[in-house]
C-alpha cells in the first residue's frame, strides 16, 4: 500500500495525517512535509499515525528525527496511535514499544485530544 500524507491544521497545530506502509520507500516522503511544516513557521505538529499498517526502521528513524527537529526549534511533537490491539496503526505501537522508544514520545489516542492546549499523553 503506498504513504499518503494529508495535511490540515486543527486548533493551531498542523496535524499530518499518515496513512500505508513507512518503511525504507516512504519514509523520506515523511520526513520532506516535517520539513517543510517547520520552514514555513509551524511548530506545533501532530503526526496522526493511526493509519499506518507497516513501520520499519527507517520509519522509526524518521520519527526520532522528527523529534529532534522539533525540540532544535523549540517546538512540539504529538503521536497519534491508537491502543493495543486496534485494525491499524497499532503495528506502530508495537514497533516503538519494542524498541525501547515509545517513551521519547507524546503519544495520543486521536487527534482530538493531541490537539488540547493541557493535553496528557498515554502513558507509556
Amino acid at each position: 500500500m503506498a504513504l499518503r500524507v494529508e495535511t490540515t491544521e486543527r486548533s493551531g497545530w498542523t496535524v499530518l495525517l499518515v496513512t500505508g506502509e513507512l518503511d525504507l520507500v516512504t519514509s523520506p516522503g515523511v520526513r520532506q512535509q516535517v520539513h517543510e511544516a517547520v520552514a514555513a513557521g509551524r511548530r506545533d505538529l501532530v503526526l496522526d499515525l493511526s493509519g499506518v499498517r507497516f513501520c520499519d526502521s527507517s520509519g522509526v528513524g524518521v520519527l526520532i528525527a522528527a523529534r529532534r527537529l522539533m525540540r532544535s526549534c523549540a517546538g512540539r511533537l504529538r503521536i497519534v496511535l491508537p491502543a493495543q490491539g486496534a485494525a491499524d496503526g497499532s503495528h506502530v505501537n508495537r514497533v516503538l514499544a519494542a524498541l525501547g522508544v515509545r517513551r521519547l514520545f507524546e503519544v495520543f489516542a486521536d487527534v482530538d485530544t493531541a490537539v488540547e492546549e493541557n493535553a496528557r499523553p498515554l502513558s507509556a
